[in-house]
């Protein structure tokens, strides 16, 4: 180990190991250990795929600009200082180990180049975290993370600095390939011009996929006022209940896209809405499964529960699945019931997108057609 750094903890070690069996000396580089989301949202995968880590809030803009916003907007400042460390503490070739909890390591890697914010990372399930330090990658987890002792690894800050022997041991026992060593990290996805969606532009691609005129019409008075009801909720600092989401958010919006009540049915099954194709309602019968958290939850975590309902339930014909907290929607789907389910559309009602780039999916026009009762018909037109 090396003497102390700007953080008040040795920064350099010597990892073994790391190309074709030779020593590689990282003397004088920083570690760093960086959570990947939660218990209860995670987006682990997605720092591996695109090479990054993540950090926010992003929706005030790049550091340092947005310093002073987040100052007036009350955010802590132990998170402004967790902020700040991400953005101007890391440096190209540090180290850093991405971790869930304070036990799981899912990736070990090194950063390159200078902080970067992309706005395209300014929705994942919910969270604003566009701030970005690219990443190579240089071991990750396959089926299963590396397992440490609870509270190996610091809670609290998203990034922090690497002070667990254990972590440094394992470490130190990693063989790294060169072409890993090697590696350029993936391009990110740009918004495009055409990246944000009006509402006559909703309108005009449903009717051209069949949808009735008074069914779109409908539709788009209730999106108008399902956000209504979610600015009052963030003004007044409320947070919706489960049940409250359901009835308040989810059912009008099922409603307007021409569900009826005789084909919805609430808390059926364990499920919390069952959308189906036909009379009377059975199981033979369930076409949808709509899985809903409460506001502001992340609703893709959700999609194993619903799947698992589906799986155990649905049986025959089952071939669509909605996760939702009310203004966030995925929609999954499969196109047997013997395939397994994918993400084919997500959706923010008050951020209306072409497409997501992130999740190499759709966007709102796809997401409402496949929530849709005609789906079936429309989907090959």
């Amino acid at each position: 180990m090396g003497a102390p750094g700007r953080f008040g903890i040795a920064e350099t070690l010597t990892i073994k190991n790391w190309g074709d069996g030779e020593v590689t000396d990282i003397q004088a580089k920083t570690i760093w250990q960086h959570a990947a989301g939660d218990t209860n949202r995670k987006y682990v995968d997605l720092c591996l795929k695109w090479g990054v880590i993540l950090n926010g809030p992003g929706d005030y803009g790049p550091w340092p600009d947005c310093e002073e916003s987040l100052r007036k907007d009350e955010w802590s400042k132990r998170k402004i200082t967790d902020l700040r460390r991400f953005c101007q503490g890391m440096n190209d070739r540090d180290f850093v180990v991405l971790r869930l909890g304070t036990n799981s390591i899912y990736g070990v890697g090194q950063i390159v180049g200078d902080y970067e914010h992309c706005e395209e990372f300014n929705d994942i399930d919910g969270w604003a975290i566009a701030h970005v330090r690219r990443t190579r990658w240089l071991w990750k987890y396959k089926e299963n993370p590396k397992k440490f002792d609870t509270n190996t690894l610091k809670r609290g800050d998203t990034t922090q600095l690497l002070d667990a022997p254990a972590v440094k041991s394992w470490l130190e026992s990693l063989e790294i390939p060169d072409a890993e060593r090697e590696r350029t990290p993936v391009d990110l996805p740009n918004i495009g011009d055409d990246a944000n969606v009006s509402v006559g532009d909703i309108s005009e691609y449903l009717f051209d996929k069949g949808v009735a005129s008074n069914s779109i019409s409908s539709l788009l008075d209730q999106i108008g006022e399902l956000i209504r009801i979610a600015n009052w909720y963030n003004r007044s600092k409320e947070t919706p209940s489960e049940h409250e989401t359901v009835n308040y958010l989810v059912v009008p919006l099922l409603r307007a896209l021409g569900w009826t009540p005789q084909r919805m049915a609430i808390e059926w099954q364990k499920i919390d809405v069952a959308l189906f194709s036909s009379l009377p309602r059975t199981e033979e019968s369930l076409s949808v499964v709509v899985e809903a958290k409460k506001k502001d939850a992340s609703c893709l975590s959700a999609f194993e529960q619903a799947r698992d309902y589906s799986s155990a339930l649905a049986g025959k014909i089952c071939r669509r699945i909605i996760v939702t907290d009310g203004l966030r929607y995925g929609v999954f789907v499969r196109d047997s019931v013997d395939q397994p389910f994918s993400l084919y559309a997500y959706m923010n009602l008050t951020r209306l997108r072409n497409d997501y780039p992130i999740y190499e999916c759709k966007g709102v026009r796809d997401a409402l057609l496949m929530m849709t009762p005609e789906w079936s018909s429309v989907e090959g037109s």
